[in-house]
């Protein structure tokens, strides 16, 4: 139900990057507020470690995941200062909380967005995309056909905002990694300067991953979270160059159902992170459990980081690469709330 890897990329000379230029960025827009830290110490018992913190991106300028804060600084960078052409629009592909973030800063500027998600994408997360005032188009295909397509469509006219990158599109993408630094920065402030020993991360295409590398190297140890049939940072390490997994991904967890690593993202995270992990569906459906357990509902690509982290924590070889141990502080990125709220009922059952 769970395989993880020591990586043998890993390049311990790596050097944090980032800056807080973005975080000074999303605290001048409206509605901005941290997202919580949460103290865990249900978790960190269990876990053999001295503390567990949850960063529980539950909501983020009104919408349920932490996606809008690289899509905002990435559309800052790309459309510049307002007022915007309105006969510009932004397309982007997306399993849910990217697009719809991408639908939302089209709307804050007054643009049209176009919106394509693979076949099999959830009711409620498409809806709720089409509800931000964007078009949505199903691909018949994976996420990475809709990321094909949205390259195809894209033109002067029609701006694309990715969060994943090829070769020829990397500045936007580059942006959007940057934009995620927001998160650390505020970890920093919560946790009153102190620093994580070891910081569990979902990985799809790698952006937010890639962020992670960027504070974090050399601080701090990093374990990378996939889905067993979308595994394909994981693979690509273990090729030793990017690798595609081949679709369909069937996965519950959306977000991370990418089948082939973000270009820019790849350096930073196959140099950075100490440890992949893939997972079966069943061990993201235990994290959510235990999560709600400790009163929070959140979705799957947050109950697979939980999930994945109890079993790490419990397989001493896996604890020995993050340098985990009684009195060790571990950080736990939960990337998302409830997006597909029949999906949860179904997945754990209605509260009592």
């Amino acid at each position: 139900m769970i395989e993880w890897l020591a990586n043998p990329l890993r390049d311990p000379e790596l050097e944090a990057s980032d800056d807080d230029a973005p975080l000074r960025f999303h605290r001048a827009l409206t509605g901005y507020a941290p997202s919580a830290l949460i103290d865990a110490p249900e978790l960190a018992a269990e876990w053999g470690v001295g503390q567990v913190r949850l960063k529980f991106e539950r909501e983020r300028f009104g919408l349920p995941s932490f996606k809008f804060l690289g899509a905002s600084w990435a559309a800052r960078r790309l459309l510049g200062e307002p007022p915007h052409d309105p006969e510009l629009e932004l397309i982007a592909a997306t399993d849910g909380n990217h697009g719809r973030a991408v639908a939302r800063v089209a709307r804050l500027a007054g643009l049209g967005a176009l919106i394509l998600v693979p076949a099999g994408t959830a009711t409620a997360r498409i809806d709720a995309i089409a509800d931000e005032g964007a078009e949505v188009e199903v691909v018949d295909g994976s996420y990475d056909d809709a990321v094909r397509r949205s390259e195809a469509l894209a033109g002067p006219r029609r701006l694309l905002l990715s969060d994943t990158s090829w070769p020829g599109y990397e500045e936007v993408p580059r942006w959007v990694i940057e934009g995620y630094a927001t998160i650390f920065r505020e970890v920093d402030e919560q946790m009153g300067g102190a620093a994580a020993d070891a910081v569990v991360v979902p990985i799809g295409v790698g952006a937010l991953a890639a962020a992670a590398v960027r504070h974090l190297a050399g601080c701090a140890r990093l374990a990378g979270v996939e889905p067993a049939s979308a595994a394909c940072t994981l693979e690509s390490v273990r090729a030793g160059e990017i690798t595609e997994v081949p679709g369909p991904h069937p996965s519950i967890m959306a977000g991370l159902n990418a089948g082939l690593p973000s270009l820019v993202a790849w350096p930073l995270v196959s140099a950075g992170f100490d440890l992949f992990c893939a997972i079966e569906d069943q061990v993201a459906v235990e994290g959510m459990r235990r999560l709600a357990a400790l009163g929070l509902e959140a979705g799957e690509c947050s109950g697979g980081a939980v999930g994945a982290a109890m079993r790490l924590f419990a397989e001493p070889r896996a604890r020995e690469a993050l340098g985990a141990g009684p009195t060790s502080s571990v950080l736990v990125l939960l990337t998302e709330a409830v997006t597909d709220p029949d999906a949860y009922v179904r997945l754990l059952g209605r509260p009592d």
